[in-house]
């Protein structure tokens, strides 16, 4: 009986393990310097189709509040991108390597696959936020058959659903007056995913869930203190909840003696 070694055993184990794995491209973000000259790009040669941008364009409307504070509905990105000249975008690991042992990997690209008669069709998905660390944030989901359409996608639904946020110090052991923080505790809902954020004294930081940080970031927020329940591992609908969350600070009514005590702001202004 002739026995084969153990390490062409190992090697044929590993070799498997390779084939089975399958890697999901990764593409590296543009230099924001090139993000803005195709921003300005598209700014000259935008030709506005709703009645809205043409309103943006001609300059009768100066201010996105003027927007969100009616609730008119944005449709076209470059209504955002030049009212909020100054957005940055992240881009949010939602996807997993695939292999043997469950990969462990994250990607910023979620991939699918759809069996058909004529074989499998893959798609690519990616979720962007966008913000400009001062009150006004923004996620959208994208996917498509390339990871580069699905991106870009994803960019621009962000914009779509930009909304201005409310800040403040809502923290009774700090009272700094200072808009580090929430001004009071709130709760978002996403499928099984219910986020709980709470305010939290000067210093805390963002003591959340890590990629739920870079929407708080980009919102303004440095301190606050989170719960979270129901199946928080599919990172789409956490981030759903958190930002479901944040839209419910500006639907909340506040008295007037809790707008001083409390140093609260609404988007980028003061309110008095």
């Amino acid at each position: 009986m002739s026995r084969k070694p153990k390490i062409e055993v190992e090697e044929k184990n590993k070799t498997e393990v390779q084939l089975e794995e399958t890697i999901i491209p990764e593409v590296v973000l543009p230099e924001i310097k090139e993000i803005k000259k195709t921003e300005e790009r598209t700014q000259e040669g935008w030709n506005p189709k709703t009645s809205l941008g043409k309103k943006v364009k001609s300059g009768e409307i100066i201010n996105i509040d003027e927007i969100l504070d009616k609730g008119m509905k944005i449709l076209e990105p470059q209504i955002v991108e030049k009212l909020l000249p100054n957005l940055e975008i992240e881009l949010i690991k939602v996807g997993q390597s695939k292999g043997k042992f469950g990969g462990g990997k994250r990607y910023i690209w979620r991939q699918t696959q759809k069996k058909t008669k004529e074989g499998n069709n893959p798609k690519f998905g990616a979720l962007v936020i966008v913000g400009n660390r001062d009150g006004y944030v923004g996620i959208g989901y994208g996917n498509a058959k390339e990871t580069v359409p699905a991106r870009e996608k994803a960019i621009r639904n962000a914009k779509l659903n930009v909304i201005k946020i409310r800040r403040g110090c809502g923290s009774w052991t700090c009272g700094c007056r200072e808009p580090h923080s929430i001004p009071f505790t709130v709760k978002g809902k996403s499928g099984s995913v219910i986020m709980k954020i709470m305010p939290a004294p000067k210093g805390t930081k963002l003591c959340i869930e890590e990629e739920t940080q870079k929407l708080l970031r980009l919102a303004g927020i440095k301190d606050v203190y989170s719960k979270a329940y129901g199946q928080t591992r599919t990172k789409l609908n956490t981030l759903y909840a958190c930002f479901d969350a944040l839209k419910k600070l500006s639907q909340t009514k506040v008295h007037s003696n809790f707008i001083k005590t409390s140093g609260l702001v609404e988007g980028s202004i003061v309110k008095s």
